[in-house]
């Protein structure tokens, strides 16, 4: 899309006459590019995980991937990036028919005046105004409890206790000690693992599950972890050494929700984003 939208400005930079800034064009162009590929692509878009829904339901977004947290030079688009990385507005936003979603994204999120978003769609104010209305209405009844106001949700540095918290859960996973790691947990922890389909709900529904896997056991019973950020929030890499194996291996990313003093929202990725991050492929034994 990318570079889509810089042939289509080539091709088109003769109709630049400088009435609107050179960020405004080609916002025009990149968002007319997008849903024309959305468009083109309706049937096989992946429907994300219902995170209302029971474990196990619906199919989780495949291309949901963590971020690592960085700040951009320029204002405007660390504005941005604070509200649209969390994976929860990333899952959410996926409910969204592509205008509906555009202008959401336009309006609540870089802050467009209503007109220019008309001007920018090709849409009347009217339209603009209702398909806000009805974007914001589906944001609500997708994100988790407790998310309504999403532009609220900037990236923070970690307090005191978060940090407590975090450090207990790496060493929970490092002494197998899962009594401890549960009583980290909230009762509605909230479990998935992209792109596997689906969410867990309840500790210990999530706690059960992890055990029947194999953690703690056998090949799974030897971890290392290092602590970093994404989408805003800690995470923790996994590392597992399996038996006759001299070094630890990349396993997972979990990036955690934090509420209550708890962790609330467990996401897993696989150990290939760890490069992303800076995270060594391996860890030598201690």
């Amino acid at each position: 899309m990318t570079q889509d939208t810089f042939l289509r400005a080539w091709a088109k930079r003769e109709t630049f006459h400088g009435r609107a800034s050179l960020r405004t064009w080609l916002y025009r162009i990149a968002t007319n590019a997008c849903l024309d590929f959305l468009e083109k692509r309706r049937d096989r878009t992946p429907v994300p995980t219902d995170l209302h829904g029971d474990g196990g339901t619906g199919t989780e977004v495949r291309y949901l991937q963590p971020w690592p947290d960085s700040q951009p030079d320029d204002p405007h688009e660390r504005a941005a990036a604070k509200e649209t990385v969390e994976l929860a507005f990333i899952v959410a936003v996926q409910h969204l028919p592509a205008r509906q979603r555009a202008v959401l994204i336009l309006r609540d999120v870089l802050g467009w005046p209503a007109r220019q978003t008309a001007d920018t769609l090709g849409l009347t104010l009217a339209s603009v105004t209702s398909a806000l209305q009805r974007a914001r209405v589906t944001m609500r009844e997708h994100l988790p409890d407790g998310r309504l106001d999403w532009s609220a949700q900037a990236r923070h540095e970690l307090t005191a206790d978060e940090q407590k918290l975090v450090a207990a859960y790496v060493r929970a996973h490092e002494a197998l000690d899962i009594e401890t790691l549960t009583a980290l947990l909230r009762a509605d922890l909230r479990f998935a693992m992209p792109p596997e389909p689906g969410v867990w709900v309840g500790r210990d529904a999530t706690v059960r599950a992890w055990v029947d896997g194999g953690f703690g056991s056998g090949e799974y019973a030897d971890w290392r972890c290092l602590t970093t950020t994404a989408n805003g929030r800690p995470a923790v890499a996994m590392y597992l050494r399996r038996p006759g194996s001299p070094t630890y291996e990349a396993f997972a990313l979990d990036v955690l929700g934090i509420a209550d003093g708890l962790v609330a929202e467990i996401t897993t990725f696989g150990g290939s984003v760890f490069g992303w991050f800076g995270l060594p492929p391996q860890l030598a034994p201690r």
